[in-house]
């Protein structure tokens, strides 16, 4: 493409170059590919051949009216050594961020390094790792019984919730199976009655490290915990289910423990879609942040959909009084999003503005497999979220949803 062939700058032509085919093209994630593109509506536009445009809300980057390239390359010296967040449309906070997750790699990698034997002087590296992994075996629990749950919520074709429930139990059965497995087995072999096989070593040094043995994490849901709150979180999550068991099917579900809220969420549209008698592909959601309800307050069901809570926002913070987005406040990294009522709604047309479209994940990676889908394994679903500024202004600030947290 040769930029002189045209009688205008063509803007639009070298965004989709640059985003959609050179950059674009080799970027498998749809919510990168947005932020490219976003991040391009920025610096390739008509406004930046004006005099001196900025680059950022400060004016720290901006246009010069430089004549030659050494008046360019004198001014770009004039920039920060390290980038202000504001450069990239973020917020402050994301330098704290940043410095957190690196500060977290480091301790990882120090902690990797201490030695594995006792030097001597209280409790030795075995009697730390048995006082864990007892205290781990006495809390968790036993493995749910699948019969008794498929006996009490059969599978029936107006009510998929009861599917997604065993299917639930089933999952986390896999999981608890494993953990006590592992656990009985590697306190034999610290008492010295088993062999110490290497898949009983590398849990029992992950347990002294507090990190979650590999051989749970594979059978495990998506988490950046350490151990011991991952145990805290996982007996919430089983409470959750329990509850459900015992209880009946909530008003309020908590998505963050669910181990794949992908089938929760699908089963609640399909249950409108047999409730109405029509093709499931013809049913979206309506989204309905209920600010003035709280997870307490909240003792019946709606009549179509469900209430949902549980989810953290980082990014951006929700704005009690004003009902929508607002910019997050100094040193506050994540802040809990109010209750949601995910209605069903046939052939629903997307509003074109006064909402942002919000990645949900599952954990604040936003990374994960390319699923069958065309989505990451980590993401769980785009919710619309009110708010009075452009949508490009909170794609530049990386606005998401997260059902967990670090920790």
């Amino acid at each position: 493409m040769m930029i002189d062939d045209y009688e205008v700058i063509p803007y639009q032509v070298i965004r989709v170059l640059c985003g959609e085919i050179n950059y674009g093209g080799r970027v498998t994630d749809d919510k990168d590919r947005r932020l490219i593109n976003n991040l391009l509506d920025n610096y390739v536009n008509a406004d930046v051949i004006g005099d001196e445009y900025s680059f950022s809300p400060s004016g720290a980057y901006k246009v010069p009216a430089a004549q030659n390239n050494v008046e360019f390359v004198d001014y770009v010296k004039t920039f920060p050594m390290v980038p202000n967040p504001e450069v990239f449309g973020l917020h402050e906070n994301a330098d704290i961020t940043c410095d957190q997750n690196e500060t977290y790699a480091l301790f990882e990698t120090v902690l990797s390094l201490q030695p594995r034997v006792n030097s001597g002087g209280g409790l030795s590296r075995e009697d730390v790792i048995e006082a864990s992994a007892s205290d781990i075996f006495a809390r968790c629990p036993e493995p749910f019984d699948i019969d008794q749950v498929a006996h009490k919520y059969p599978t029936d074709y107006n009510q998929s919730m009861n599917t997604v429930l065993t299917q639930e139990c089933i999952r986390y059965n896999a999981l608890l199976i494993v953990m006590r497995r592992s656990l009985q087995e590697g306190l034999k072999a610290l008492k010295g009655l088993v062999v110490m096989s290497p898949e009983l070593e590398a849990v029992t040094n992950s347990i002294f490290d507090n990190q979650v043995p590999e051989a749970w994490a594979s059978k495990a849901y998506p988490s950046l915990k350490p151990l011991s709150s991952w145990v805290l979180d996982l007996l919430e999550r089983i409470k959750f289910i329990n509850d459900w068991i015992d209880k009946g099917p909530p008003p309020v579900y908590w998505i963050s423990g669910f181990f794949f809220p992908q089938a929760f969420l699908t089963g609640t549209l399909q249950n409108y879609a047999r409730k109405n008698k029509i093709a499931i592909d013809t049913v979206q959601w309506n989204f309905n942040v209920l600010d003035t309800k709280t997870f307490a307050n909240t003792t019946e069901p709606p009549e179509d959909g469900c209430y949902v809570s549980g989810y953290f926002l980082e990014g951006a913070r929700w704005d009690y009084d004003a009902h929508q987005l607002a910019e997050s406040r100094p040193k506050e990294l994540y802040t809990d999003f109010p209750l949601m009522w995910l209605e069903p709604a046939r052939n629903r047309e997307p509003p074109k503005e006064g909402v942002y479209n919000c990645p949900a994940y599952k954990t604040l990676t936003r990374a994960g497999l390319l699923s069958t889908t065309g989505h990451s394994t980590n993401f769980v679903m785009y919710m619309e979220v009110p708010t009075d500024k452009s949508e490009s202004h909170w794609i530049n600030r990386s606005v998401a949803l997260f059902t967990a947290l670090m920790f």
